[in-house]
Protein backbone atom coordinates (compact mmCIF):
# COMPACT_ATOMS: atom_id res chain seq x y z
CA UNK A 1 0.00 0.00 0.00
CA UNK A 2 3.15 2.63 0.94
CA UNK A 3 4.56 1.71 -2.59
CA UNK A 4 0.87 2.23 -4.28
CA UNK A 5 0.85 5.38 -2.45
CA UNK A 6 4.10 6.63 -3.32
CA UNK A 7 3.71 5.63 -7.39
CA UNK A 8 0.72 8.09 -7.15
CA UNK A 9 2.78 11.53 -5.42
CA UNK A 10 5.67 10.63 -8.25
CA UNK A 11 3.20 11.16 -10.80
CA UNK A 12 2.85 14.68 -9.22
CA UNK A 13 4.42 17.77 -9.70
CA UNK A 14 6.03 18.47 -6.19
CA UNK A 15 7.59 21.44 -5.17
CA UNK A 16 9.80 21.20 -2.54
CA UNK A 17 8.18 21.72 0.79
CA UNK A 18 4.59 21.56 1.77
CA UNK A 19 2.27 21.33 -1.57
CA UNK A 20 -1.16 22.00 -0.75
CA UNK A 21 -4.11 20.17 -3.00
CA UNK A 22 -7.50 20.91 -4.21
CA UNK A 23 -8.49 19.21 -0.43
CA UNK A 24 -8.29 21.75 1.96
CA UNK A 25 -6.82 19.79 4.81
CA UNK A 26 -4.71 17.47 2.90
CA UNK A 27 -1.40 18.43 1.61
CA UNK A 28 1.79 16.71 0.73
CA UNK A 29 5.06 17.23 1.99
CA UNK A 30 8.63 16.47 0.06
CA UNK A 31 12.12 16.38 1.13
CA UNK A 32 14.67 16.01 -1.22
CA UNK A 33 17.46 16.50 1.64
CA UNK A 34 17.96 15.98 5.02
CA UNK A 35 17.03 19.00 7.09
CA UNK A 36 18.54 20.57 10.16
CA UNK A 37 15.97 20.82 13.04
CA UNK A 38 13.79 23.00 13.03
CA UNK A 39 11.39 24.56 15.25
CA UNK A 40 7.79 25.21 14.88
CA UNK A 41 4.59 24.23 16.42
CA UNK A 42 2.62 21.74 15.86
CA UNK A 43 -0.82 22.05 14.78
CA UNK A 44 -4.09 19.67 15.18
CA UNK A 45 -2.95 17.41 12.65
CA UNK A 46 -2.30 13.98 11.52
CA UNK A 47 0.91 13.08 9.21
CA UNK A 48 1.81 10.18 7.64
CA UNK A 49 5.16 9.55 6.41
CA UNK A 50 5.34 7.17 2.89
CA UNK A 51 9.24 7.36 2.43
CA UNK A 52 12.12 8.81 4.52
CA UNK A 53 12.20 9.50 8.48
CA UNK A 54 12.11 12.14 10.72
CA UNK A 55 12.45 12.96 13.64
CA UNK A 56 10.24 14.80 16.59
CA UNK A 57 11.98 16.54 19.49
CA UNK A 58 8.53 17.19 21.94
CA UNK A 59 10.47 18.48 25.37
CA UNK A 60 13.34 16.27 26.65
CA UNK A 61 12.05 13.25 24.28
CA UNK A 62 13.19 12.46 21.46
CA UNK A 63 10.98 10.16 18.70
CA UNK A 64 11.67 8.99 15.56
CA UNK A 65 9.63 7.77 13.12
CA UNK A 66 9.88 6.13 9.55
CA UNK A 67 7.49 4.89 6.39
CA UNK A 68 3.98 3.98 7.34
CA UNK A 69 4.15 5.99 11.11
CA UNK A 70 2.79 9.59 11.71
CA UNK A 71 2.71 11.65 14.33
CA UNK A 72 -0.66 13.09 15.67
CA UNK A 73 -1.26 16.31 17.88
CA UNK A 74 -3.98 17.40 19.17
CA UNK A 75 -3.39 20.63 20.96
CA UNK A 76 -0.81 23.61 19.79
CA UNK A 77 2.51 22.44 20.96
CA UNK A 78 6.40 24.21 20.09
CA UNK A 79 8.49 21.54 19.24
CA UNK A 80 11.26 20.81 16.85
CA UNK A 81 11.38 18.44 13.53
CA UNK A 82 13.85 17.66 11.49
CA UNK A 83 13.96 15.03 8.20
CA UNK A 84 16.92 12.39 7.81
CA UNK A 85 17.69 10.06 5.29
CA UNK A 86 16.47 11.99 2.51
CA UNK A 87 17.70 12.93 -1.04
CA UNK A 88 16.81 13.30 -4.55
CA UNK A 89 16.99 9.66 -5.26
CA UNK A 90 14.76 8.81 -2.45
CA UNK A 91 12.83 11.79 -1.10
CA UNK A 92 11.20 12.14 2.27
CA UNK A 93 7.03 12.44 1.49
CA UNK A 94 4.65 12.92 4.11
CA UNK A 95 0.58 13.41 3.83
CA UNK A 96 -0.63 15.88 6.28
CA UNK A 97 -4.32 16.04 7.50
CA UNK A 98 -5.22 18.98 9.86
CA UNK A 99 -8.53 18.59 11.34
CA UNK A 100 -10.04 20.18 14.66
CA UNK A 101 -11.07 18.61 17.88
CA UNK A 102 -14.70 19.31 16.91
CA UNK A 103 -14.07 17.14 14.17
CA UNK A 104 -13.13 14.23 16.25
CA UNK A 105 -15.97 14.77 18.64
CA UNK A 106 -17.96 14.91 15.78
CA UNK A 107 -17.46 11.21 14.72
CA UNK A 108 -17.60 9.71 18.04
CA UNK A 109 -21.30 11.29 18.84
CA UNK A 110 -21.99 10.10 15.32
CA UNK A 111 -20.50 6.87 15.43
CA UNK A 112 -21.69 6.29 19.32
CA UNK A 113 -18.29 5.20 19.97
CA UNK A 114 -17.02 4.79 23.85
CA UNK A 115 -13.67 4.05 23.39
CA UNK A 116 -11.70 4.39 27.33
CA UNK A 117 -8.31 5.57 27.74
CA UNK A 118 -5.99 3.36 28.94
CA UNK A 119 -4.52 5.59 31.21
CA UNK A 120 -5.30 6.62 34.72
CA UNK A 121 -3.07 9.58 34.19
CA UNK A 122 -3.55 12.81 31.31
CA UNK A 123 -0.42 12.34 29.00
CA UNK A 124 0.89 13.88 26.27
CA UNK A 125 -1.56 15.38 23.72
CA UNK A 126 1.16 14.84 20.61
CA UNK A 127 2.08 11.10 20.04
CA UNK A 128 3.24 8.59 17.26
CA UNK A 129 1.72 5.62 16.08
CA UNK A 130 1.58 3.44 13.15
CA UNK A 131 -0.93 2.95 10.29
CA UNK A 132 -2.65 -0.09 9.10
CA UNK A 133 -4.19 -1.24 5.60
CA UNK A 134 -7.76 0.35 6.22
CA UNK A 135 -5.97 3.89 6.77
CA UNK A 136 -3.52 3.46 3.85
CA UNK A 137 -6.72 2.28 1.55
CA UNK A 138 -8.56 6.07 3.05
CA UNK A 139 -5.42 7.58 1.45
CA UNK A 140 -4.89 5.83 -1.72
CA UNK A 141 -8.94 6.87 -2.37
CA UNK A 142 -8.04 10.65 -1.27
CA UNK A 143 -5.14 10.48 -3.66
CA UNK A 144 -6.45 8.81 -6.74
CA UNK A 145 -9.76 11.49 -6.52
CA UNK A 146 -7.31 14.69 -6.58
CA UNK A 147 -7.66 14.94 -9.71
CA UNK A 148 -11.54 14.73 -10.11
CA UNK A 149 -12.30 18.71 -8.44
CA UNK A 150 -16.12 17.88 -8.65
CA UNK A 151 -15.95 14.73 -6.62
CA UNK A 152 -13.08 15.43 -4.83
CA UNK A 153 -15.31 18.58 -3.23
CA UNK A 154 -18.03 15.75 -2.30
CA UNK A 155 -16.05 12.48 -1.25
CA UNK A 156 -12.99 14.16 0.31
CA UNK A 157 -15.26 15.73 3.46
CA UNK A 158 -16.38 11.64 3.84
CA UNK A 159 -12.78 10.39 3.53
CA UNK A 160 -11.95 12.38 6.40
CA UNK A 161 -15.19 11.31 8.21
CA UNK A 162 -13.62 7.44 8.37
CA UNK A 163 -10.44 8.70 8.64
CA UNK A 164 -10.82 9.90 11.75
CA UNK A 165 -13.17 6.96 12.42
CA UNK A 166 -10.42 4.43 11.82
CA UNK A 167 -7.84 6.40 13.63
CA UNK A 168 -10.80 6.13 16.92
CA UNK A 169 -11.10 2.50 15.97
CA UNK A 170 -7.24 1.45 15.81
CA UNK A 171 -4.83 0.54 18.77
CA UNK A 172 -4.04 4.22 19.17
CA UNK A 173 -7.76 5.44 19.58
CA UNK A 174 -7.48 5.48 23.18
CA UNK A 175 -4.58 8.72 22.44
CA UNK A 176 -7.07 10.20 20.29
CA UNK A 177 -9.64 9.85 22.06
CA UNK A 178 -8.67 10.73 26.26
CA UNK A 179 -6.70 14.26 25.79
CA UNK A 180 -8.89 17.44 26.41
CA UNK A 181 -11.85 16.03 24.56
CA UNK A 182 -12.88 13.86 27.37
CA UNK A 183 -10.92 13.89 30.17
CA UNK A 184 -12.62 16.23 32.89
CA UNK A 185 -9.24 16.65 34.58
CA UNK A 186 -7.91 18.07 31.40
CA UNK A 187 -10.17 20.89 30.87
CA UNK A 188 -8.60 23.31 32.70
CA UNK A 189 -5.13 22.83 31.48
CA UNK A 190 -6.57 23.53 27.67
CA UNK A 191 -8.11 26.53 29.21
CA UNK A 192 -4.66 27.60 30.23
CA UNK A 193 -3.53 26.21 26.73
CA UNK A 194 -5.68 28.86 25.13
CA UNK A 195 -5.02 31.65 27.36
CA UNK A 196 -1.10 31.50 26.84
CA UNK A 197 -1.30 31.65 22.95
CA UNK A 198 -3.74 34.11 22.99
CA UNK A 199 -1.76 36.33 25.54
CA UNK A 200 1.38 35.28 25.49
CA UNK A 201 2.99 38.68 25.56
CA UNK A 202 1.72 39.61 28.56
CA UNK A 203 3.86 38.13 32.03
CA UNK A 204 1.92 35.88 34.76
CA UNK A 205 2.49 33.94 37.01
CA UNK A 206 1.59 29.95 37.40
CA UNK A 207 -0.63 31.23 40.64
CA UNK A 208 -2.44 33.29 38.68
CA UNK A 209 -3.24 31.22 35.63
CA UNK A 210 -4.27 27.91 37.81
CA UNK A 211 -6.97 30.58 40.15
CA UNK A 212 -8.18 31.83 36.73
CA UNK A 213 -8.96 28.31 35.69
CA UNK A 214 -9.94 26.69 38.75
CA UNK A 215 -7.37 24.62 39.31
CA UNK A 216 -4.82 23.94 42.28
CA UNK A 217 -0.93 25.48 41.56
CA UNK A 218 0.51 22.13 41.55
CA UNK A 219 -2.23 20.34 39.74
CA UNK A 220 -2.08 22.74 36.64
CA UNK A 221 1.92 22.51 36.71
CA UNK A 222 1.68 18.56 36.69
CA UNK A 223 -1.15 18.39 33.79
CA UNK A 224 0.27 20.93 31.94
CA UNK A 225 3.53 19.37 31.72
CA UNK A 226 1.55 15.76 31.42
CA UNK A 227 0.30 17.01 27.87
CA UNK A 228 2.95 19.44 26.68
CA UNK A 229 5.80 18.00 28.04
CA UNK A 230 6.73 21.50 29.81
CA UNK A 231 5.56 23.80 31.90
CA UNK A 232 3.21 27.00 31.29
CA UNK A 233 5.84 29.54 31.67
CA UNK A 234 8.22 27.07 29.42
CA UNK A 235 5.11 27.29 26.99
CA UNK A 236 4.76 30.95 27.10
CA UNK A 237 8.78 31.13 26.39
CA UNK A 238 8.88 29.20 23.49
CA UNK A 239 6.15 31.21 22.11
CA UNK A 240 7.56 34.19 22.53
CA UNK A 241 10.84 33.02 20.90
CA UNK A 242 9.32 31.47 18.22
CA UNK A 243 7.80 34.43 17.41
CA UNK A 244 10.60 36.51 17.66
CA UNK A 245 12.30 34.62 15.57
CA UNK A 246 9.86 34.38 12.90
CA UNK A 247 9.06 38.66 13.15
CA UNK A 248 13.26 38.38 11.82
CA UNK A 249 12.99 35.73 9.05
CA UNK A 250 10.47 37.76 7.60
CA UNK A 251 12.01 41.47 7.45
CA UNK A 252 14.75 43.68 8.73
CA UNK A 253 14.04 43.69 12.55
CA UNK A 254 16.94 43.26 14.85
CA UNK A 255 16.82 41.31 17.89
CA UNK A 256 15.67 44.25 20.32
CA UNK A 257 12.79 44.86 18.33
CA UNK A 258 11.53 41.64 18.40
CA UNK A 259 12.13 41.06 21.86
CA UNK A 260 10.33 43.93 22.40
CA UNK A 261 7.15 42.96 19.99
CA UNK A 262 6.96 39.50 21.97
CA UNK A 263 7.02 40.94 25.81
CA UNK A 264 10.16 40.75 26.59
CA UNK A 265 11.61 43.36 28.87
CA UNK A 266 15.22 42.62 28.73
CA UNK A 267 17.28 41.82 25.64
CA UNK A 268 19.70 40.57 27.59
CA UNK A 269 17.72 37.87 28.71
CA UNK A 270 16.34 37.46 25.32
CA UNK A 271 19.56 36.27 24.17
CA UNK A 272 20.54 34.15 26.50
CA UNK A 273 16.99 32.24 26.33
CA UNK A 274 17.23 32.69 22.38
CA UNK A 275 20.49 31.25 22.24
CA UNK A 276 19.56 28.49 24.70
CA UNK A 277 16.85 27.22 22.62
CA UNK A 278 18.12 27.54 19.36
CA UNK A 279 22.16 27.02 19.43
CA UNK A 280 23.08 30.49 18.36
CA UNK A 281 22.63 34.35 19.00
CA UNK A 282 19.57 35.65 17.46
CA UNK A 283 21.45 37.43 14.37
CA UNK A 284 24.00 34.66 13.78
CA UNK A 285 21.15 32.24 14.08
CA UNK A 286 18.73 34.12 11.02
CA UNK A 287 22.25 34.72 8.74
CA UNK A 288 22.21 30.84 9.31
CA UNK A 289 18.86 30.23 8.41
CA UNK A 290 19.03 32.68 5.50
CA UNK A 291 22.26 30.65 4.15
CA UNK A 292 20.50 27.41 4.86
CA UNK A 293 18.33 26.82 1.35
CA UNK A 294 16.68 23.96 3.39
CA UNK A 295 15.89 25.92 6.30
CA UNK A 296 11.77 25.03 7.04
CA UNK A 297 8.92 24.97 9.23
CA UNK A 298 8.48 22.26 11.31
CA UNK A 299 4.57 22.60 11.00
CA UNK A 300 5.21 21.51 7.53
CA UNK A 301 5.41 17.76 8.59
Amino acid sequence: MLDQLIAITKQMSLEEGRNPTIVPYLSIVRRSRDTERCPGVLTPSFCLILQGTKKLYLGQEIFQYAAGDYVASLLDIPAFGQVVEASEESPYIGLRVDFTTQEIASVVMEADMAVEPKEKDVTAAAFIGKSDAGLLDIFYRLLKVLDKPKEARFLSELMKKEMIFNLLSGEFGHLFMQKVLFDQRAEGVAKAIGWIQANYMQPFTVEELAKSCNMSTSGLHHKFKAMTTMGPLQYQKQLRLQEARRLMMSGPIGATTAALSVGYESPSQFNREYRRLFGQPPLQDIKSLRRASGATEFEDS
